[in-house]
């Protein structure tokens, strides 16, 4: 199985900003255990802090799911929640932390209404378990 986990905006910043929130690990760090996890299948990360450069990745996947964490940009980013749509591949939205005990405008997705499901609340652990579900 062929994996690709994108994470968008300000996600670069993990291990740096708000470590109560989204913990010490770099996102690096984090995409080595995600490999680890899934060392039989083939695992591909991407990291953009620009919307267009997001879509551009999921529209040209070669893979059987993607886990996308868009950071800010999923409360509304309608150019990534259209290129979800003009593609076939699963797409399970995930966030590290549990955005509906965060601040109001965080409790809205435009994304999750057109993706296989949403993961959050669970750190790190929100990639592996999206990535497992499409072992279901």
């Amino acid at each position: 199985m062929k994996l690709l986990f994108i994470n968008g905006v300000n996600l670069n910043m993990t291990g740096e900003r708000e470590k109560s929130v989204y913990g010490g690990q770099t996102l690096a760090e984090i995409n080595e255990e995600i490999k680890k996890h899934f060392s039989d299948d083939e695992c591909e990360f991407f990291q953009s802090n620009i919307e267009g450069e997001i879509c551009g990745k999921i529209q040209s996947a070669k893979c059987d799911g993607i886990i996308l964490n868009a950071g800010a940009y999923t409360h509304y980013s309608i150019a990534i929640r259209d290129a979800i749509s003009s593609v076939k591949t699963p797409v399970v939205e995930v966030h590290m932390s549990n955005v509906h005990a965060r601040e109001e405008f965080r409790h809205t997705s435009v994304l999750s209404a057109v993706c296989k499901g949403v993961i959050l609340g669970f750190g790190k652990n929100s990639y592996i378990l999206a990535g497992e579900s499409f072992k279901l």
